[in-house]
């Protein structure tokens, strides 16, 4: 009995050795998983602001880089822009989808203007390709009121056939930019302002 009693009290003192243990450790893994969530919300802070710093650093350059341009030279800015417009408006699509049999899907036409003047509208033709490269329709889109600094897109048509999409530019015209360009209209030789909407 005496022994009986021994090993009970010794199963006892285990049974209470591991409770305490199992509750100590309970306690620091909460203790980590809180010190990790802490971790992972100050580092996505950082890369907000990272981010935030970076596109301002981005921005001031820009502005810098052009006012050097433009002031080095003495080039009007909106000047200047035209004359460099494929540098700052481009077009291109979203991520379209493709049937197994060919079919092309929530196709978006977008265009950025990294430019600090609004552009009134952009004209793209889109090609629809199959897949020996012959075109299987074209059709025509007209983007209007693209911002400054911004983006805007516009939703084509799907397609019962073709495997991928060609886009080109046909116009594009700025009233603030003083800007009129048109694939149909190729600039003059020798014209420094080619561009120009309205001669000033």
């Amino acid at each position: 009995m005496k022994r009986q009693a021994g090993y009970i009290i010794v199963i006892f003192f285990l049974i209470i050795f591991l409770v305490l243990s199992y509750s100590r450790q309970q306690k620091r893994v909460k203790q980590v998983l809180s010190e990790n969530g802490r971790l992972i919300n100050e580092n996505r802070d950082l890369r907000r602001s990272l981010d935030v710093n970076s596109q301002t650093a981005r921005q001031i350059a820009d502005r810098r880089e052009i006012r050097q341009r433009t002031e080095g030279t003495f080039v009007e800015r909106r000047t200047y822009y035209r004359r460099n417009w494929k540098q700052f408006i481009s077009v291109n699509t979203s991520d379209y989808r493709t049937g197994f049999l060919g079919g092309i899907k929530d196709l978006k036409i977008i265009v950025r203007n990294q430019a600090e003047y609004p552009l009134d509208n952009v004209v793209v033709s889109v090609q629809y390709m199959k897949g020996n490269g012959d075109v299987f329709k074209t059709e025509q889109y007209t983007i209007n009121d693209v911002p400054a600094k911004g983006t805007k897109s516009v939703d084509a048509s799907a397609s019962r056939k073709g495997q991928k999409v060609s886009l080109h530019l046909q116009s594009i015209t700025s009233q603030a930019m003083n800007f009129c360009w048109s694939v149909n209209k190729p600039a003059a030789p020798g014209s420094e302002d080619p561009y120009m909407c309205v001669p000033q």
